[in-house]
């Protein structure tokens, strides 16, 4: 994990002037059953899209809000690096992308009897978000809606 010095100047200037969202309180809703019942999908914050997906906006003021639908039979060697960020070493995760969608290890927990199920669908989104008001009004409840549909049982949150 870096340390704040080893950011930029300017990250580091951005990241003491930001005004972090605080949401209260925390959503959260406990399981109903056990994991190994459960379907579970991701939510990761890396901007991965597959070949063929229109990329992230890495250009839009306060960051691209919209999301993709991965689906859970893609492979995750294919996905692509659309995050906008420099403020972190980008190497490792398009070396191996399940370090940031760990699709290929969901399925094995799945094989293995540590969870009921792999979603069908999983949600890639953007991270460095600066101006978060659709991501919040709009983009998490369209996830929501697509996991409630899909009958996702938990989600697993990768930020990046």
């Amino acid at each position: 994990m870096a340390k704040t010095s080893d950011l930029s100047l300017p990250v580091r200037l951005f990241l003491r002037g930001y005004r972090w969202r605080r949401i209260d309180p925390v959503p959260f809703a406990a399981l109903t059953r056990p994991v190994e019942q459960c379907t579970v999908g991701l939510v990761s914050s890396a901007g991965f899209v597959l070949p063929g997906m229109t990329s992230f906006d890495k250009g839009q003021r306060g960051g691209d809000s919209s999301w993709r639908a991965i689906p859970g039979d893609a492979d995750s060697s294919t996905l692509i690096d659309g995050h906008r960020s420099d403020a972190f070493d980008h190497r490792g995760m398009t070396s191996d992308p399940e370090l940031a969608f760990p699709l290929r290890r969901l399925r094995e927990f799945a094989e293995a009897g540590e969870i009921g199920a792999v979603a069908p669908h999983h949600a890639s989104c953007m991270g460095a978000i600066t101006a978060t008001g659709q991501l919040v009004k709009e983009t998490a409840p369209e996830i929501a809606a697509r996991f409630v549909e899909d009958q996702v049982d938990v989600a697993l949150l990768v930020p990046v």
